[in-house]
């Protein structure tokens, strides 16, 4: 954890906290949000357990308004750091800002706890309109979405056949992401930070509910999904 250095008589800004486990974006953010004379970063973060393992120093320095989290960190993910956050620091506000397609995302965030989900190629005006929604109360996502959700409660269903990635638990998506960067069962459990068996079970898990025949299957389903996420 980084602590930012604070100007002083600034106290009317409201404090944001970055993580992300990219120097350059953390770094590209924080101008974005220091220039704004309502806002201030008043710490960064690579990962979720320098989070975890680091907050009291942070917090002790400065109470952050706002917590900006990437959705892919090493360890620990960001999901599982978004409901970490609300229970340890339950008055503050979490906007998860990832690459990955929100139409999957995006609600399990929610659900996570976040406030809101807004994608790292959108206009910077856009994230500070996000942040800004959410310190007054709101929730952001962007309209597409907005209308996704709305649809899903008018007609008081899913149709989850139609996406079956939503099948998947939380883990169960990271993992799929992992196979389909090309990581092994090994690596994926050193980078969770979960043994070999619980990954090997994931991955049974995740064949059993997309309906996949093998492992040779598994990792064609998982490398064409990373592509169509990417836009490859």
């Amino acid at each position: 954890m980084i602590p930012a250095e604070i100007a002083p008589g600034k106290s009317e800004k409201r404090n944001v906290m970055i993580v992300d486990d990219h120097p350059i974006v953390r770094q590209g953010i924080a101008q974005l949000i220091n220039r704004e004379d309502d806002l201030r970063v008043c710490c960064e973060a690579g990962s979720a357990d320098e989070v975890i393992e680091n907050h009291a120093k942070c917090m002790g320095r400065c109470s952050s308004d706002i917590a900006l989290v990437d959705m892919s960190l090493p360890g620990t993910s960001g999901i599982d750091l978004v409901k970490i956050l609300r229970t340890r620091m339950p008055e503050m506000h979490i906007l998860v800002i990832s690459m990955h397609d929100e139409s999957l995302y995006a609600e399990r965030a929610l659900r996570a706890g976040a406030k809101g989900y807004i994608m790292k190629q959108e206009a910077s005006e856009k994230v500070l309109a996000a942040i800004r929604q959410i310190l007054n109360g709101g929730v952001y996502v962007s309209d597409k979405m907005h209308m996704k959700i709305l649809r899903g409660v008018i007609e008081h269903r899913v149709d989850a056949s139609a996406f079956p990635l939503s099948h998947l638990s939380d883990k169960e998506l990271e993992v799929l992401r992992l196979i389909g960067m090309g990581l092994k069962t090994r690596n994926i459990a050193a980078e969770l930070g979960r043994s070999i068996k619980t990954v090997e079970a994931h991955r049974a898990n995740i064949k059993g509910k997309l309906n996949l025949g093998n492992a040779a299957e598994l990792v064609k389903f998982a490398v064409q999904w990373i592509g169509i996420e990417s836009g490859s």
